[in-house]
């Protein structure tokens, strides 16, 4: 039926939301920078890390979380899984990329960037 919410769309979004908050976490980013990094209130971060954040108000942010879960990926993949070594790099300030990438992740575009840099590194 045309306009009616679609469960497995619901799911997935509730999945990649629940990700990032995981990614966050490990990466030692605030409740405060993960609302801005996905483009939503501070106050519902604690929602979505429980998986009870209302859909209609996170879809907008399924794609800057799954950036931000690349992102970790990427980073993690790198470090050989030292979750200590990924949190430091993320928080600590890069000079290629003239920036502390928790700090540019708060943008699609940051995110992207810090996506494409990791991937090369990765390489």
């Amino acid at each position: 039926m045309p306009g009616s919410p679609d469960p497995l769309v619901d799911s997935d979004v509730a999945i990649g939301m629940k990700a990032a908050a995981r990614a966050a976490e490990r990466l030692q980013v605030s409740d405060h920078v993960l609302g801005l990094i996905l483009g939503l209130p501070e106050a519902m971060v604690p929602q979505i890390k429980d998986g009870a954040a209302p859909v209609d108000l996170t879809r907008h942010a399924v794609v800057p979380a799954l950036l931000f879960v690349r992102v970790y990926q990427l980073l993690n993949t790198i470090v050989g899984g030292n979750e200590a070594a990924a949190a430091s790099w993320f928080n600590s300030y890069n000079t290629a990329l003239n920036a502390r990438p928790v700090d540019a992740v708060q943008s699609v575009p940051g995110l992207g960037q810090i996506v494409e840099y990791l991937e090369v590194r990765r390489a």
